[in-house]
C-alpha cells in the first residue's frame, strides 16, 4: 500500500456479496489502536455494509482505502445515518470505490413536504464525517443516497477532491455535501448530480473553499439556509470559484429564514468565475426563504449579510429572473458587489431581470442585465 516500514496493512476479506459490518468495525479498532500509520483496504467487489460508526481518537494517522463497492439495505429504518467516521486526527479515505446508499425506496417515503420539519421521517444520511481534522477524501463515489450523501460537522483542515455523486435530480433532500461548524474545508475537483443542494453551508462554517466543481441537476451551490434553530454560529470566509453548475434549479444563493430563530451574521461570502448553462435563478439572495410557507413572512430575517460579491459570472438562465437580492428589511444587505456578469434569457417572457430589495449593491463591470430593475431599499446613511 506504500506505507512506511513502521505502518501496518489490514486487508478485509470476504467473499463478495456477504456481509462486512463486523469484520470492517473489528478491522478498523484494530488498525485504529495501532501505534503508527495504519490502512484497511476493502477490495474490489460488491459488498453489503450495515450501520457503522468507526470511532476515534486513533493512536496514529489512519487510511480506508475502498477499492470494491458497499451497498446499503433498502430499509428505511429512521437512522439518521449509515457510515460515520468520528473524532479521527490524520485521516484519509480513497480508493476510488463507491458507497450505494440504495435510496430508491426511501426517496418515497420521504414525507417533509407533508408535514412540520421536526416531524419528518428520519432518514440516513450516507456518510458522516464528525470532528475529523487533519483528512483528505479522495476519489470516492456516493451513489443514490437516502438523505444528504456527506455531512461534515467540526471538521479542521478537510479537503475532498475528486469525489462523484450521483443520485436522480427528483430525488429529495439529497445534498451532495453539507458543510456546518467547521474550519478550513476544502470541495475540490468533484462532480456532483444530485436532486438537492450540490454543496449547502450551515451555521458556524469558516474559510470553505469549493472549487472546480461542476453542479447538476440539482438546486446549486448555497450558503444556508440560516436561521432555523436557535443558538446558529456566524458564517464566514466563504469562497465558490471557477464552478460550473448546469441545468440547475439554482445557481449561487445565499438563503435565510424570515422570523429566524437567532441573529447571527454571514460575512465575506465570494462568489466568482461562475458557468451557468440554462439555470434557473442564476444569482440569488433569499432572505424570505421559507419553503412550504412554515414561517412568519411578516417577521423580516435577523440574520445579517456582509461583504458579499458575485464576479465574473456568466452564462444563460433558465427563467427571466436572472439576479435577485431580495435582502431583509429589518437588516439590509450590506457591502454587495456585483461585477461582470452576462447572463442571458431567451424566453418568451424575457428579457432577462435584475431585482433587488433592501440593498444598494456596488456595481463593477458591465452587467447584463442591467443592474437593480425591481425597487431598492437604500442602506442606513446612504
Amino acid at each position: 500500500m506504500g506505507l512506511s516500514a513502521n505502518a501496518k496493512d489490514f486487508t478485509i476479506t470476504a467473499p463478495p456479496g456477504s456481509d462486512i459490518t463486523n469484520i470492517l468495525l473489528k478491522t478498523f479498532n484494530e488498525a485504529c489502536q495501532f501505534p503508527t500509520k495504519s490502512s484497511v483496504l476493502i477490495p474490489k467487489g460488491e459488498y453489503k455494509l450495515g450501520k457503522i460508526e468507526m470511532m476515534g481518537p486513533c493512536k496514529a494517522p489512519i487510511r480506508i482505502t475502498l477499492q470494491g463497492t458497499v451497498k446499503a439495505d433498502g430499509n428505511v429504518n429512521g437512522n439518521d445515518f449509515w457510515i460515520a467516521f468520528r473524532r479521527i486526527n490524520g485521516f484519509k479515505l480513497n480508493g476510488g470505490g463507491i458507497f450505494d446508499g440504495e435510496g430508491n425506496a426511501a426517496w418515497r417515503a420521504n414525507n417533509c413536504d407533508k408535514m412540520a420539519l421536526t416531524q419528518c421521517k428520519k432518514l440516513p444520511i450516507s456518510i458522516r464525517f464528525d470532528y475529523v481534522t487533519d483528512a483528505k477524501i479522495r476519489g470516492i463515489t456516493s451513489l443514490d443516497a437516502k438523505n444528504f450523501h456527506i455531512n461534515v460537522l467540526g471538521a479542521r483542515n478537510m479537503t475532498l477532491e475528486e469525489v462523484t455523486i450521483i443520485a436522480p435530480d427528483e430525488s429529495p433532500n439529497t445534498d451532495g455535501i453539507h458543510v456546518g461548524r467547521s474550519d478550513g474545508v476544502k470541495i475540490i475537483d468533484s462532480i456532483i448530480k444530485t436532486g438537492d443542494d450540490c454543496v449547502s453551508v450551515g451555521d458556524g462554517t469558516r474559510d470553505l473553499l469549493v472549487e472546480r466543481v461542476t453542479c447538476g441537476p440539482g438546486h446549486g451551490i448555497s450558503i444556508g439556509s440560516l436561521g432555523l434553530y436557535g443558538k446558529e454560529e456566524d458564517v464566514t470566509g466563504i469562497r465558490v470559484s471557477n464552478c460550473t453548475l448546469l441545468n440547475t434549479d439554482n445557481g449561487v444563493r445565499i438563503k435565510t429564514w424570515p422570523s429566524a430563530a437567532c441573529s447571527t451574521t454571514a460575512s465575506g461570502i465570494h462568489f466568482e468565475n461562475i458557468i451557468l448553462k440554462n439555470v434557473t435563478n442564476p444569482i440569488l439572495i433569499d432572505q424570505e426563504y421559507c419553503p412550504w410557507n412554515r414561517c412568519n413572512k411578516n417577521k423580516p430575517s435577523t440574520i445579517k449579510l456582509v461583504d458579499i460579491s458575485f464576479k465574473h459570472i456568466r452564462g444563460t438562465s433558465g427563467n427571466k429572473d436572472a439576479v435577485k437580492l431580495l435582502c431583509s428589511k429589518g437588516f439590509p444587505c450590506k457591502n454587495v458587489e456585483i461585477g461582470d456578469i452576462n447572463i442571458k434569457y431567451t424566453g418568451a417572457d424575457g428579457p432577462a431581470t435584475f431585482q433587488c430589495s433592501n440593498v444598494s449593491p456596488k456595481l463593477m463591470g458591465t452587467q447584463v442585465p442591467k443592474a437593480c430593475s425591481g425597487p431598492v431599499t437604500k442602506l442606513p446613511g446612504q
